[in-house]
């Protein structure tokens, strides 16, 4: 069983960034593609970003792609999304999520509790 930690998350004005990770425990993770969803309230938890086990390819949703990367470090057994030029609609609980692939919640079997992004206007 893995265990995912969220952190980085807070409070931030439009056009700043922040760097959320995401720590594992119980196993490595380089076992495993790995990816952040989001959900903001009243919504449904949505895709955001995607990385496969060795980094070779990643995936971004339209709505972050250029804004956002995701990036991970096996050595530290970490998983980082770098999110820059921030806006309002980022606003949402920031999940971090594993052993799975592709854009939908249900393709992941690991998840973290979440850490909140809230971007002011």
């Amino acid at each position: 069983q893995v265990q995912l930690v969220e952190s980085g998350g807070g409070l931030v004005q439009a056009g700043g960034s922040l760097r959320l990770s995401c720590a594992a425990s119980g196993r490595t993770l380089s076992d495993y593609n790995m990816a952040w969803f989001r959900q903001a309230p009243g919504k449904e938890r949505e895709f955001v970003a995607s990385i496969t086990w060795n980094s070779g390819s990643t995936r971004y949703a339209d709505s972050v792609k250029g804004r956002f990367t995701i990036s991970r470090d096996n050595a530290k057994n970490t998983v980082y999304l770098q999110m820059n030029s921030l806006k309002a609609e980022d606003t949402a609980v920031y999940y971090c999520a594993g052993r799975g692939w592709g854009t939908e919640v249900n393709g992941y079997g690991y998840w973290g509790q979440g850490t909140q992004v809230t971007v002011s206007s």
